[in-house]
């Protein structure tokens, strides 16, 4: 085996073609992490909304409150089951609510649709992870709002203290929330009662109830399912999150991974030409090392070693750079609720472990071609040149 310190000494000697071709695969690298973590980021941060022992429950066959009709009547039969944790004060846990989309202006002029959620008196209690952070929740019969924190300042009257204005209707701030970066935060929460009749809108699109265990929300699961009263799907709130940002997270791997793939071609192309001119460069070395007794398998295994390096070096700048975008902010429409979702780029270390194995795997790819000539060089002809 050619010893590694001759790969090392082989890429430092031509050190502006390997940083080159670091770059490159960096770039590929980069690309292909980012699109992860940003998959993930939407993954999480409509998941983080979901408590474990919360249930939603939707009108059946529905796949969103958006799309869902509950009838008022299942909140008191639903409230009296055992499984339903008490407040303070002795009252069940559960919260009938509306959810409609609002049209709302931005400060440059655009439109940004926005689900507004009409709550009932449990609505914060059932939900410990929302937190008012600023002024008082909203109060029931009236046309006061709270805002999630992600959409304070995105409209003009999106504060403390100002108004929005929608429905015809003018809707005072008088509080801000937050919900631990889930999605909860970019929407804003009014009584049912005037959100519904600012809509037309008499019945509810979910009822969310919360148990007092995880062992208690399975029962309470299998029960409502099993009860020929209701028609209505119960899942845990994590689920029913995880399950709105399916079509968003995959709509952007499948389409950022057909862009690193198509870009991944680019890049072991360039490997591979690098890695052809480091072995033209050389042919009287290797002819060397194979007239002192190295096989052809050495040499094959010593180029592709020098490719790996160079793909794993690339693998690590593209993971590194996409770690720095862990900052970022970036708000889309959801394709599954229609309202403005925000969300981040969230890092895992698988993804960076698969980063810088994509990154080698490419290097290597890039490095094949050029190997086999080198291992099926003549010693003569290698002396020769």
């Amino acid at each position: 085996m050619i010893p590694l310190y001759y790969n090392t000494r082989s890429l430092w000697a031509r050190r502006l073609s390997t940083g080159l071709t670091v770059l490159g695969l960096g770039l590929v690298v980069f690309v292909f992490s980012a699109v992860l973590m940003l998959a993930n980021g939407i993954e999480s941060a409509l998941a983080s909304g979901g408590d474990p022992r919360n249930v939603v429950l939707l009108n059946k066959g529905s796949t969103s409150e958006l799309m869902s009709n509950v009838g008022r009547d299942a909140l008191r039969a639903l409230g009296s089951a055992p499984q339903v944790a008490s407040s303070a004060e002795g009252d069940p846990l559960v919260a009938g609510e509306l959810v409609v989309p609002v049209l709302l202006p931005r400060g440059n002029g655009q439109e940004a649709n926005i689900n507004a959620r009409g709550i009932g008196p449990q609505s914060f209690a059932t939900r410990p992870v929302v937190r008012l952070i600023a002024g008082r929740a909203p109060r029931a019969g009236t046309n006061e709002i709270a805002l999630g924190s992600a959409l304070v300042g995105r409209s003009p009257g999106a504060r403390l203290g100002g108004a929005l204005t929608f429905a015809e209707q003018r809707w005072p701030v008088v509080g801000i929330f937050s919900a631990d970066g889930g999605a909860y935060e970019s929407e804003l929460w009014t009584d049912v009662n005037r959100l519904g009749a600012a809509f037309d809108r008499p019945g509810l699109s979910s009822v969310i109830v919360r148990t007092g265990s995880e062992q208690a929300r399975d029962a309470f699961i299998k029960e409502v399912k099993g009860d020929p009263r209701f028609t209505l799907d119960a899942k845990p709130e994590p689920q029913y999150w995880a399950e709105q940002a399916t079509w968003l997270a995959t709509f952007i791997r499948v389409l950022g991974l057909f862009v690193s793939f198509i870009f991944s071609v680019g890049a072991v192309l360039g490997a591979m030409i690098t890695m052809y001119a480091q072995v033209a460069s050389r042919i009287t070395e290797l002819g060397m090392l194979r007239a002192v007794g190295f096989r052809r398998r050495s040499v094959l295994a010593s180029i592709l070693i020098e490719s790996a390096v160079l793909g794993a070096a690339g693998g690590v700048v593209g993971a590194l750079g996409a770690l720095a975008t862990r900052w970022m902010e970036i708000r889309t429409l959801n394709f599954q609720t229609f309202a403005e979702v925000r969300f981040g780029f969230t890092p895992t270390p698988g993804i960076v472990v698969a980063a810088i194995a994509f990154g080698t795997l490419m290097g290597a790819l890039g490095g094949l071609l050029p190997a086999l000539r080198a291992s099926r060089l003549s010693i003569l002809d290698a002396l020769r040149a």
